[in-house]
């Protein structure tokens, strides 16, 4: 049975926080087994600025992610990954080689916005 054929009720896609943020930094992140950068996201004053690595350095480049909007998961529990702590899980396609293409918002709207 793949995912599609598994019914998510959807009390539980409720309880999965999407929001937009702004990505304000990024660095780059030599100690993680896979390429990655680390984000600081802006996701509005009622969440604030979190933290993530993220594994999209096949297709952007530092220059191009500062100032973009994209969609991350903000509930998801804390992971430390080597010496960094990723507060959010950005969310993008994944391709057949591991490179990411990020979830954006097309229009720029406030930062903090729920997706659903």
């Amino acid at each position: 049975m793949n995912a599609i054929e598994t019914p998510l009720q959807w009390s539980e896609f409720e309880r999965v926080e999407m929001r937009i943020g702004t990505i304000l930094e990024v660095n780059d992140f030599p100690e993680a087994r896979k390429p990655a950068f680390q984000l600081l996201i802006d996701f509005g004053s009622a969440i604030g600025k979190k933290k993530s690595s993220a594994q999209i350095t096949k297709r952007y480049t530092k220059e191009d992610l500062v100032g973009k909007q994209i969609i991350a998961v903000v509930n998801f529990p804390r992971k430390q990954i080597g010496t960094f702590m990723s507060e959010c899980l950005v969310l993008g396609s994944v391709g057949d080689n591991n490179d990411i293409v990020l979830l954006t918002s097309d229009i720029k709207v406030e930062n903090g916005l729920r997706i659903g």
